[in-house]
């Protein structure tokens, strides 16, 4: 089955053979995972490199923490790309990114302030969680629009934090 897959507006091309061979445009890649907590938490070793996700699933864009870089992740098939494509309308569609909370916690820090432009990879938010302190990284360069909480602010999973356009 083939798949495309929009990471931060960056497109991939991946394929899952029969046989569970998985190939990323075009490239083979040694892919395993396992699921830590049903829904929430995964490891994951690509290329031999070990990894863990938090993923906070939504209807249509998924939200995936890794490494405290959170990506906004959209996956289609072969036939959902084609139905898309055939009724999408023109124009811009990506004009606002919004950093969504990965999981429950408490906001530790926002450096960021509405207006303020930040680059891809600038911290918006630290988020405690699990007593662990997570940074939130913007997925792309912008203008901050709204910020949506403060320090000492209590979240749940999928909370708009910030959106920046």
């Amino acid at each position: 089955m083939k798949y495309q897959t929009i990471i931060n507006d960056q497109t991939f091309e991946i394929e899952i053979n029969e046989d569970g061979r998985i190939l990323v445009d075009g490239e083979e890649r040694a892919v395993d995972f396992r699921v830590l907590r049903q829904g929430e938490l995964y490891s994951l070793l690509v290329d031999y490199r070990s990894f863990e996700a938090v993923v906070a699933l939504g209807d249509d864009i998924h939200h995936v923490m890794i490494a405290g870089n959170q990506y906004e992740v959209k996956v289609t098939d072969e036939r959902s790309r084609r139905l898309e494509s055939a009724f999408m309308a023109l124009g811009d569609s990506g004009a606002e990114v919004s950093i969504r909370a990965p999981m429950p916690g408490m906001i530790v820090r926002v450096p960021v302030e509405e207006g303020q432009d930040v680059e891809q990879g600038d911290t918006v938010v630290i988020l405690e969680s699990m007593k662990m302190e997570n940074e939130l990284k913007a997925p792309r360069g912008g203008t901050v629009c709204h910020v949506n909480i403060g320090p000492g602010d209590s979240v749940e999973q999928n909370k708009v934090l910030v959106t920046i356009a």
